[in-house]
């Protein structure tokens, strides 16, 4: 629910774009006050809210309140006009009750807007981000287009390796996140190379950032390749792109690692760190994934914060047929993978175990007893925020 809504005279709809946005101004009567494209530049927007301004309190609405919906915020928090954003799902939904199928701009802006004016239930309020929780987005986001790269580096590399030598792909494939292997294959890109290095010097190449397991790793390699020998075509060329694919492989990990370090000072530097780490299975990654996804945002109720986060049960009932509870389908995918993944982790704590064994006691499956554990987590998790208070395990096991 938005702050003051009672009070707002004009309720402005914005459909955000990367070239331009699209605004609809409405007041409170429905009358049309402005309804144009409204370029992506800060000096026009100001010009556009201060001219509404001169009908009363100003609401603007977006559809994105991140990324390309950055600067709309921005700008309306400076001209002091109140902000909110319409979640998707509503959006959708809410389309579907306006005649025609039409999908445009203006279109989409128009219902923003209506909504805005006759359903402020629907809308969620935007509170000012600090400084560091929009820094800890774009380096998360960073974090995850780099080990997206990393992940399909890693899958080229294991592909090319099983073309050429499968025995010798389940040897390195499964240790390519280790840099002595990377190491290795900038060094030996070839079957044929590592076979005239001979164990010895595998060993030795291995062991400088593998002390523990190199000369272990040396002798499953060779034992790989004694396991082929006959030559596959394409051998050569592989040998040609295996090197600087192990580079790039080892120059991303890098880059993660620096950005790792990034996360953490600014997740220390934060005042609701300790909050958060607190609680068990939440980590620095953790703690700034909800950092980003939850920080601006603002919930009435821990079931807000649930529904948001896709945790919330769906009950499906049609007679007799169907009957029974299901997790949902939607809400914020980054959220609910971080709160399942952080209940994952967490079964180490004896009082989160104790739930999920209670869970699977009643019946529940594997991964119906961890969303069961996520969702009781984002309960305390709403708590711990709202009051700003430290872990409490009696708060899980209530339940």
């Amino acid at each position: 629910m938005i702050e003051n809504y009672d009070n707002v005279d004009v309720f402005v709809g914005i459909d955000v774009g990367k070239g331009e946005h699209h605004a609809v101004a409405l007041n409170r009567a429905g009358k049309i006050l402005f309804d144009k494209p409204l370029p992506n530049d800060e000096a026009k927007m100001r010009a556009v809210l201060q001219q509404l301004k001169q009908h009363g309190i100003v609401l603007v609405i977006v559809d994105q309140p991140a990324t390309i919906g950055a600067l709309p915020i921005a700008v309306a928090q400076a001209e002091g006009v109140l902000v909110g954003y319409l979640p998707g799902l509503a959006m959708r939904r809410i389309a579907d009750l306006h005649a025609g199928e039409a999908k445009t701009d203006a279109r989409d802006a128009a219902i923003i807007a209506q909504a805005a004016r006759t359903l402020p239930h629907a809308l969620r309020s935007i509170q000012v981000a600090d400084e560091s929780v929009a820094e800890l987005s774009m380096l998360c986001g960073f974090d995850d287009d780099v080990l997206g790269q990393i992940t399909a580096t890693s899958n080229r590399v294991r592909g090319l390796l099983t073309q050429i030598h499968p025995a010798l792909e389940r040897v390195i494939g499964p240790h390519l996140d280790h840099p002595a292997m990377l190491d290795l294959l900038q060094r030996y890109p070839s079957p044929a190379a590592m076979q005239k290095a001979g164990t010895k010097r595998l060993a030795t190449r291995l062991i400088k950032l593998a002390p523990r397991m190199g000369q272990r790793l040396a002798a499953e390699i060779t034992e790989a390749l004694d396991a082929q020998t006959v030559v596959v075509v394409g051998t050569n060329a592989a040998a040609l792109v295996l090197p600087r694919l192990a580079e790039q492989l080892a120059a991303l990990r890098r880059q993660r690692a620096e950005i790792a370090v990034m996360v953490e000072e600014l997740v220390d530097a934060h005042p609701l760190s300790t909050v958060l780490m607190s609680m068990p299975g939440v980590g620095v990654r953790t703690a700034a994934r909800l950092l980003t996804e939850v920080s601006g945002k603002h919930f009435e109720t821990a079931g807000h914060l649930a529904s948001y986060a896709g945790l919330a049960p769906v009950t499906r009932r049609s007679g007799s047929s169907i009957r029974g509870e299901h997790s949902s389908r939607r809400g914020n995918r980054v959220l609910k993978r971080a709160l399942f993944l952080s209940a994952f982790a967490a079964l180490r704590d004896p009082v989160s175990r104790a739930y999920y064994d209670r869970k699977i006691a009643q019946g529940k499956r594997h991964n119906q007893a961890l969303i069961a554990l996520a969702r009781r987590r984002c309960d305390v998790l709403f708590a711990m925020l709202r009051d700003g208070s430290l872990y409490r395990a009696d708060h899980v096991l209530a339940a």
